[in-house]
Protein backbone atom coordinates (compact mmCIF):
# COMPACT_ATOMS: atom_id res chain seq x y z
CA UNK A 1 0.00 0.00 0.00
CA UNK A 2 1.35 3.62 -1.19
CA UNK A 3 2.48 5.64 1.78
CA UNK A 4 0.22 8.22 0.09
CA UNK A 5 -2.81 9.40 1.09
CA UNK A 6 -5.87 11.82 1.00
CA UNK A 7 -7.34 13.67 3.20
CA UNK A 8 -9.68 16.16 4.26
CA UNK A 9 -8.92 19.35 5.95
CA UNK A 10 -11.38 19.72 8.61
CA UNK A 11 -10.33 24.13 8.62
CA UNK A 12 -10.77 24.79 4.79
CA UNK A 13 -12.95 21.72 3.78
CA UNK A 14 -10.06 20.96 0.92
CA UNK A 15 -8.38 17.50 0.36
CA UNK A 16 -4.75 17.10 0.24
CA UNK A 17 -2.59 14.50 -0.31
CA UNK A 18 -0.17 13.59 2.80
CA UNK A 19 2.42 11.29 3.35
CA UNK A 20 1.23 8.68 6.69
CA UNK A 21 4.76 7.24 6.99
CA UNK A 22 4.37 4.88 10.01
CA UNK A 23 1.23 5.58 11.08
CA UNK A 24 -1.34 2.91 10.47
CA UNK A 25 -4.45 4.79 9.39
CA UNK A 26 -7.95 3.76 7.78
CA UNK A 27 -10.92 5.76 5.47
CA UNK A 28 -12.59 7.99 8.58
CA UNK A 29 -9.80 8.76 10.89
CA UNK A 30 -8.51 11.81 12.43
CA UNK A 31 -4.81 12.94 12.43
CA UNK A 32 -2.67 16.05 12.15
CA UNK A 33 -1.19 17.11 9.48
CA UNK A 34 1.69 19.34 8.32
CA UNK A 35 0.77 23.16 7.53
CA UNK A 36 1.68 26.71 7.63
CA UNK A 37 0.39 27.25 11.42
CA UNK A 38 2.06 24.36 12.93
CA UNK A 39 -0.73 21.72 12.26
CA UNK A 40 -4.10 21.05 10.94
CA UNK A 41 -7.24 18.57 11.63
CA UNK A 42 -8.22 16.27 8.96
CA UNK A 43 -9.98 12.92 7.68
CA UNK A 44 -8.78 10.50 5.76
CA UNK A 45 -10.97 10.01 2.80
CA UNK A 46 -9.23 7.97 0.63
CA UNK A 47 -6.02 5.10 0.92
CA UNK A 48 -5.92 3.10 -2.34
CA UNK A 49 -6.81 4.52 -4.89
CA UNK A 50 -4.85 5.92 -8.48
CA UNK A 51 -5.08 9.47 -7.39
CA UNK A 52 -2.89 8.74 -4.44
CA UNK A 53 -0.87 6.74 -6.03
CA UNK A 54 0.21 9.09 -8.35
CA UNK A 55 3.60 10.22 -8.85
CA UNK A 56 3.30 13.64 -8.53
CA UNK A 57 1.80 12.96 -5.38
CA UNK A 58 4.46 12.41 -3.32
CA UNK A 59 6.35 15.53 -4.05
CA UNK A 60 3.08 17.66 -3.19
CA UNK A 61 2.43 15.36 -0.43
CA UNK A 62 3.02 17.19 3.49
CA UNK A 63 3.79 14.75 5.96
CA UNK A 64 1.15 13.65 8.78
CA UNK A 65 2.14 14.50 12.10
CA UNK A 66 0.48 11.87 14.54
CA UNK A 67 -3.46 10.04 14.70
CA UNK A 68 -5.17 12.58 16.15
CA UNK A 69 -6.24 11.98 19.70
CA UNK A 70 -9.30 13.17 21.62
CA UNK A 71 -7.39 15.62 23.50
CA UNK A 72 -6.71 17.46 19.88
CA UNK A 73 -10.06 17.11 18.50
CA UNK A 74 -11.22 19.49 21.16
CA UNK A 75 -8.54 21.72 21.02
CA UNK A 76 -9.51 22.52 17.27
CA UNK A 77 -13.37 22.85 18.24
CA UNK A 78 -11.65 25.17 20.65
CA UNK A 79 -9.46 27.13 18.16
CA UNK A 80 -12.39 27.05 15.72
CA UNK A 81 -14.47 28.94 18.95
CA UNK A 82 -11.59 31.15 19.42
CA UNK A 83 -11.44 32.44 15.45
CA UNK A 84 -14.66 32.92 15.32
CA UNK A 85 -14.58 35.33 18.75
CA UNK A 86 -11.27 37.01 17.35
CA UNK A 87 -13.07 37.78 13.90
CA UNK A 88 -16.04 39.43 15.44
CA UNK A 89 -13.62 41.68 17.78
CA UNK A 90 -11.25 42.38 15.11
CA UNK A 91 -14.62 43.42 12.74
CA UNK A 92 -15.90 45.74 15.85
CA UNK A 93 -12.47 47.42 16.31
CA UNK A 94 -12.33 48.23 12.33
CA UNK A 95 -15.45 49.75 12.10
CA UNK A 96 -14.87 51.70 15.90
CA UNK A 97 -11.78 52.93 14.27
CA UNK A 98 -13.26 53.23 10.98
CA UNK A 99 -10.58 51.57 8.36
CA UNK A 100 -11.02 51.23 5.20
CA UNK A 101 -10.28 47.36 5.04
CA UNK A 102 -12.84 44.35 4.99
CA UNK A 103 -11.51 41.51 7.39
CA UNK A 104 -11.69 38.37 5.39
CA UNK A 105 -10.64 35.17 8.18
CA UNK A 106 -8.79 34.88 11.12
CA UNK A 107 -6.33 31.81 11.59
CA UNK A 108 -4.94 30.76 15.17
CA UNK A 109 -1.58 28.78 15.32
CA UNK A 110 -1.81 25.41 17.09
CA UNK A 111 0.51 26.11 19.76
CA UNK A 112 -2.07 29.79 20.24
CA UNK A 113 0.82 31.99 20.19
CA UNK A 114 0.08 33.53 16.87
CA UNK A 115 -3.34 34.84 15.52
CA UNK A 116 -3.30 35.49 11.55
CA UNK A 117 -5.78 38.08 10.35
CA UNK A 118 -6.53 38.28 6.67
CA UNK A 119 -7.74 41.35 5.10
CA UNK A 120 -8.64 43.19 1.56
CA UNK A 121 -7.76 46.47 0.83
CA UNK A 122 -7.64 49.34 -2.00
CA UNK A 123 -4.04 49.87 -0.73
CA UNK A 124 -1.79 50.45 2.35
CA UNK A 125 -3.46 50.18 6.23
CA UNK A 126 -2.51 51.68 8.95
CA UNK A 127 -3.33 49.27 11.24
CA UNK A 128 -1.20 49.65 14.17
CA UNK A 129 -3.75 50.61 17.05
CA UNK A 130 -5.98 47.78 15.50
CA UNK A 131 -3.03 45.47 16.06
CA UNK A 132 -2.99 47.01 19.83
CA UNK A 133 -6.08 46.23 20.71
CA UNK A 134 -5.91 42.62 18.66
CA UNK A 135 -2.86 41.65 21.00
CA UNK A 136 -4.33 43.69 24.14
CA UNK A 137 -7.67 41.51 24.08
CA UNK A 138 -6.07 38.19 22.98
CA UNK A 139 -2.52 38.25 24.10
CA UNK A 140 -0.65 36.85 21.65
CA UNK A 141 1.24 37.73 18.25
CA UNK A 142 -0.62 39.29 15.97
CA UNK A 143 0.13 39.29 12.09
CA UNK A 144 -1.84 41.32 9.47
CA UNK A 145 -2.04 39.91 6.23
CA UNK A 146 -3.21 41.63 3.18
CA UNK A 147 -4.84 39.40 0.58
CA UNK A 148 -6.33 40.17 -3.15
CA UNK A 149 -9.75 39.66 -4.34
CA UNK A 150 -9.12 36.44 -5.62
CA UNK A 151 -6.93 35.10 -2.77
CA UNK A 152 -10.27 35.98 -0.96
CA UNK A 153 -12.48 33.82 -3.10
CA UNK A 154 -9.80 31.32 -3.01
CA UNK A 155 -9.76 31.11 0.83
CA UNK A 156 -13.80 31.67 1.57
CA UNK A 157 -14.35 29.34 -1.18
CA UNK A 158 -18.28 29.57 -3.03
CA UNK A 159 -20.69 28.44 -6.31
CA UNK A 160 -19.85 29.49 -9.47
CA UNK A 161 -21.96 30.59 -12.27
CA UNK A 162 -21.80 26.52 -13.46
CA UNK A 163 -23.12 25.68 -10.33
CA UNK A 164 -19.87 24.01 -9.11
CA UNK A 165 -17.40 24.74 -6.19
CA UNK A 166 -15.22 27.67 -7.63
CA UNK A 167 -12.02 26.13 -8.86
CA UNK A 168 -9.75 28.38 -6.82
CA UNK A 169 -11.49 26.73 -3.53
CA UNK A 170 -11.38 23.14 -4.70
CA UNK A 171 -8.37 22.19 -6.67
CA UNK A 172 -6.33 25.11 -7.87
CA UNK A 173 -2.90 25.75 -6.01
CA UNK A 174 -1.67 28.69 -7.93
CA UNK A 175 -3.06 31.67 -10.14
CA UNK A 176 -2.98 32.26 -13.70
CA UNK A 177 -3.51 35.89 -15.43
CA UNK A 178 -6.57 35.60 -17.51
CA UNK A 179 -7.05 38.12 -20.44
CA UNK A 180 -10.14 39.17 -21.99
CA UNK A 181 -8.45 38.12 -25.35
CA UNK A 182 -9.14 34.51 -24.13
CA UNK A 183 -12.91 35.19 -24.01
CA UNK A 184 -12.12 36.65 -27.44
CA UNK A 185 -11.10 33.68 -28.73
CA UNK A 186 -13.76 31.61 -27.54
CA UNK A 187 -16.19 33.91 -29.29
CA UNK A 188 -17.36 35.12 -25.98
CA UNK A 189 -19.83 37.67 -25.90
CA UNK A 190 -18.44 39.76 -23.71
CA UNK A 191 -20.63 40.49 -20.98
CA UNK A 192 -18.74 41.63 -17.55
CA UNK A 193 -21.69 39.97 -15.59
CA UNK A 194 -21.05 36.61 -16.97
CA UNK A 195 -17.05 35.98 -17.30
CA UNK A 196 -16.58 37.73 -14.04
CA UNK A 197 -16.08 35.19 -11.23
CA UNK A 198 -17.65 36.09 -7.75
CA UNK A 199 -14.38 37.60 -6.99
CA UNK A 200 -14.76 40.12 -9.69
CA UNK A 201 -12.36 38.99 -12.19
CA UNK A 202 -11.92 37.38 -14.93
CA UNK A 203 -13.28 33.76 -14.43
CA UNK A 204 -10.69 31.42 -14.39
CA UNK A 205 -11.66 28.93 -16.17
CA UNK A 206 -11.49 30.52 -19.20
CA UNK A 207 -7.90 29.78 -19.33
CA UNK A 208 -9.09 26.53 -19.15
CA UNK A 209 -11.30 26.73 -22.17
CA UNK A 210 -7.99 28.47 -24.17
CA UNK A 211 -6.13 25.75 -23.24
CA UNK A 212 -8.34 23.06 -24.19
CA UNK A 213 -9.23 24.33 -27.62
CA UNK A 214 -5.44 24.90 -28.01
CA UNK A 215 -4.71 21.14 -27.51
CA UNK A 216 -7.91 20.60 -29.88
CA UNK A 217 -6.54 22.23 -32.88
CA UNK A 218 -3.19 21.13 -32.80
CA UNK A 219 -4.75 17.29 -32.88
CA UNK A 220 -6.70 18.53 -35.56
CA UNK A 221 -3.56 20.14 -37.67
CA UNK A 222 -1.58 16.46 -36.96
CA UNK A 223 -4.82 14.41 -37.92
CA UNK A 224 -4.68 16.54 -41.34
CA UNK A 225 -0.67 16.29 -41.75
CA UNK A 226 -1.15 12.26 -41.54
Amino acid sequence: MSDIICVLSESSGKVFRVNKGNEDLIIGDLCIIESELGGDLAAVVDVSSDICSHQKSARDAVKVIRKATEEDKEKFKWLKKKERQAFDFCLKSIKSRNLPMKLVMVRYFFDEKKGIFYYTADGRIDFRQLVKDLAKEFKMRIEMRQVGVRDEAKMVGGLGVCGRELCCFSFMKSFEPVTIQKAKKQQIVINPTKISGLCGRLMCCLAFEDESRGRMYTEEEKVEED
